[in-house]
């Protein structure tokens, strides 16, 4: 027996703790993280560019499907959305939709839309569908939307007496030459739709002179 050969009254021999068991470690040898990384940001590169490009190449997109309803730079209505054959994506039932696929090659365009009795609205679009404008009847304060549609170098060539009277003219510029006017009214019941309707297509889009 080795000294002590006492233990001491309050100690105790603890309990030996069981091993962690050990989590095997991969190691990745060094020449193979640059290709890995390399891959994972051009893998992502690509999905990015892949869907920035989409609405670009859609073969059928709003502006060819509104195309097949009439010509360019006029008001057309546009038939209340289906399942199967939807011209334009999120049609709401509860309004009636008109269109002008509008092209300012020519030069600039007037837009005028009578408003109906409940509310009236205009947004625009570029050609890929990106909104860039929208007004309604209640901030025009008019009983007629009035807009001249231009593009922006368009308005540089605009006379000095106009650009002074510019502040009672709505002027809204395209960030492109082609695009979409989109012509909402609200359909408060089923049975004045034919009579909304017949007022859209009294709108107008054409050359502003």
């Amino acid at each position: 027996m080795r000294w002590p050969f006492f233990r001491w009254p309050f100690s105790r021999p603890q309990a030996a703790r069981p091993a962690r068991p050990r989590v095997p470690v991969v190691q990745v040898p060094m020449r193979w993280v640059l290709p890995v990384v390399t891959g994972l940001v051009v893998g992502l590169a690509a999905h990015l560019v892949a869907i920035l490009i989409m609405p670009y190449q859609a073969p059928a997109d709003a502006w060819a499907r509104i195309a097949t309803l009439g010509p360019a730079n006029t008001v057309v209505l546009v038939p209340p959305s289906a399942a199967d054959s939807e011209l334009m994506p999120f049609l709401d039932p509860a309004f009636a939709t008109a269109a002008c696929r509008y092209d300012l090659s020519a030069g600039p365009l007037k837009l005028r839309v009578p408003v109906t009795a409940d509310y009236t609205s205009v947004s625009f679009y570029t050609r890929h569908g990106q909104t860039f404008y929208g007004i309604s009847d209640r901030a025009a304060g008019r009983k007629m939307i009035d807009v001249d549609l231009m593009t922006p170098q368009q308005r540089t060539l605009l006379p000095s007496d106009e650009e002074i009277t510019a502040a009672d003219r709505l002027i809204v510029e395209s960030p492109s030459k082609t695009g979409i006017a989109i012509i909402r009214a609200l359909v408060r019941e089923a049975g004045a739709r034919p009579e909304i309707e017949t007022l859209l297509v009294r709108a107008t889009c054409g050359p502003a002179s």
